[in-house]
């Protein structure tokens, strides 16, 4: 259930004296369009749930499983019956953690595990949700440390297959080349969230790389999914969103400090990516302290 909603943007309530939320929930209610800063594990225990997200529609089924990462702007509608694990934890704290945050990147806005798709990670994640859930009923001394332990494990489980899977990312490629690309464009990734304040241009990455600006384009797509300037953007506002918790830093301050030319600019990325303005964020970011 959302307990408390600031137009797109959900407080997570955690656990008093916690860092984490899961509900196993019944109701038999829909949420409207909503992000949140947290991570969210949905998986169906009982009948089916539907999730839309970035105009894609996902039907789960009973024991599917849909990761939903930081920041993705997502709608939820339950049928008349039936009973669900939410699991939201407050994954800031692992943000330092590289590997962790390049998943994010990599693998937003969501991932569907179902046993067809993901034979040998699926009953892996799915017992481990359960054992989530179990531990967060018995609510025992260390039960958050043991929580967070099995949820990095579901991380390090997805990494680890999502590495795997994507060994082909690059069509029309061999597998020599695959792997070579592969540790080439997860170098040019780490440079670009180190530098996304910086002005990085198309022609300058691509020369960085060895590849031509067109052939370059279209391999970095296929490994992000998303072209060149919208991750870069994406990377400059998620370093924004945590400038903007400091209240010292003004809007202009921000948007200088994560790459942007104007101020104008600046809140138009930011509500085309997030939803809200820069201030709008700001101010709930407020409310949810």
């Amino acid at each position: 259930m959302i307990e408390t909603l600031n137009g797109l943007f959900e407080t997570v309530n955690y656990k008093e004296n916690g860092s984490i939320k899961l509900y196993d929930n019944d109701k038999a209610e829909d949420y409207p369009a909503h992000w949140h800063t947290t991570l969210e594990i949905i998986m169906p225990t009982e009948n089916g749930y539907t999730a839309e997200c970035m105009d894609r529609t996902i039907e789960l089924r009973e024991g599917d499983i849909i990761v939903l990462f930081p920041g993705c702007i997502h709608t939820l509608y339950a049928p008349p019956k039936g009973r669900r694990i939410i699991f939201q934890p407050d994954t800031t704290p692992f943000r330092f953690l590289r590997e962790f945050e390049n998943l994010m990147t990599y693998m937003a806005p969501l991932i569907v595990i179902t046993p067809e798709d993901y034979p040998e990670l699926h009953p892996q994640v799915r017992d481990i949700l359960l054992q989530i859930r179990d531990e967060y009923v018995m609510d025992t001394p260390f039960s958050e440390i043991e929580i967070f332990s099995q949820m990095l494990k579901i991380i390090a489980l997805i990494g680890r297959n999502y590495s795997r899977e994507n060994s082909v990312i690059f069509e029309d490629t061999d597998s020599y080349k695959q792997e070579e690309y592969i540790e080439k464009f997860i170098e040019i990734c780490n440079y670009i969230n180190d530098h996304c304040s910086e002005e990085l241009t198309l022609d300058e990455i691509a020369s960085r790389s060895g590849f031509s600006k067109f052939y370059f384009s279209r391999l970095f797509k296929q490994f992000t999914h998303v072209s060149f300037y919208k991750y870069v953007n994406q990377k400059r506002i998620t370093k924004a969103e945590l400038l903007l918790t400091e209240p010292r830093n003004s809007i202009t301050d921000v948007a200088l400090n994560c790459g942007f030319s104007s101020i104008s600019s600046f809140i138009r990325m930011f509500k085309i990516i997030k939803g809200c303005t820069p201030t709008q964020f700001r101010n709930m970011y407020k409310s949810y302290r």
